[in-house]
């Protein structure tokens, strides 16, 4: 169960106190505040604050270009223009802080982000929940024999029973060990910030993870991406809709050019024309390497 009783009540608190405020404020971000959103078996992630909107990416830009900005002639043509040449500090201008509930493997690819504010959970004063992230049967999956980072086949029958015994027998296994050294019952009890070692990387743990739009969206971009890893792609997918409401204007041209576009190289464009011509072109007459040559047939559709 992601959210405790105790946790629903304070969230019910937040959310019923409200204050005046002559900042600038959003309204699809409004509705998100505090609500946690249930992810994974255990996990959550829920918008804890923000600052700005679609129209501070506006207003930092008409600061920085002045009278270059005047032929844009509405503010969702002037967050396009900025998108679409990879004018980063207007996005920057917004910020947004998340709550955070994760299995520890997928707070280790997460961190790689280091453009972001964090405070985690720690373990070195307090005792971690017996909560393990046990994937669904679906999501049980063999080695892809084609991407090195990626999984392959769905594993079936007795082999998928087997694997989820093993998974959940060893975390419940590490986890009784833990509190056996923690337990102060007639044995001076193994230090906190020790004793954790011993835990599994299933394990769930918690942050607040604070960070820039023009960040947000590389993050997206990336873990939001049908080629990211299952565990950590669902978090990503949930902060997608958290952002749309968010900044809808931005969100709109990020997913147009960013998660929806495509970079292609100088040799991918030259392929492109001469297609158009009429020419057939193949991987060997490309100049493209074997994997080069894969994924810019994945972006033709091909």
């Amino acid at each position: 169960m992601p959210i405790t009783p105790d946790q629903q009540a304070e969230i019910d608190a937040q959310r019923s106190a409200t204050s005046q405020t002559l900042r600038a404020t959003s309204p699809g971000a409004e509705a998100h505040l505090y609500k946690a959103h249930g992810l994974l078996d255990h996990g959550f992630v829920r918008l804890i604050d923000y600052m700005g909107d679609d129209g501070a990416i506006v207003q930092a830009a008409r600061v920085s270009y002045g009278r270059g900005t005047k032929a844009v002639q509405n503010d969702a043509g002037l967050i396009r223009y900025l998108m679409r040449h990879w004018h980063s500090t207007p996005f920057e201008m917004c910020e947004a802080k998340f709550h955070v509930k994760l299995p520890v493997f997928v707070a280790r690819q997460w961190i790689r982000h280091r453009t972001a504010n964090v405070n985690e959970y720690s373990a070195r004063y307090s005792i971690l929940d017996r909560e393990f992230y046990i994937p669904a049967p679906e999501h049980l999956a063999a080695q892809s024999v084609v991407n090195n980072q990626g999984r392959g086949a769905v594993l079936e029958g007795e082999e998928a029973a087997r694997v989820l015994d093993m998974l959940k027998a060893d975390a419940n296994r590490a986890y009784d060990h833990y509190e056996e050294m923690l337990n102060q019952d007639g044995q001076q009890g193994l230090a906190r910030e020790l004793a954790r070692m011993n835990l599994p990387a299933n394990v769930y743990t918690q942050w607040y993870w604070k960070v820039d739009l023009h960040n947000l969206f590389h993050f997206l971009r990336l873990r939001a991406d049908a080629h990211a890893q299952f565990e950590i792609r669902v978090y990503a997918q949930k902060m997608c809709e958290i952002v749309a409401d968010w900044v809808p204007a931005a969100y709109a041209a990020f997913e147009d050019y960013r998660l929806g576009g495509a970079n292609l190289s100088g040799k991918a464009i030259d392929c492109v024309r001469r297609m158009i011509k009429g020419e057939e072109v193949t991987q060997e007459t490309s100049g493209m390497s074997a994997g080069e040559w894969r994924e810019f047939q994945g972006v033709l559709g091909g």
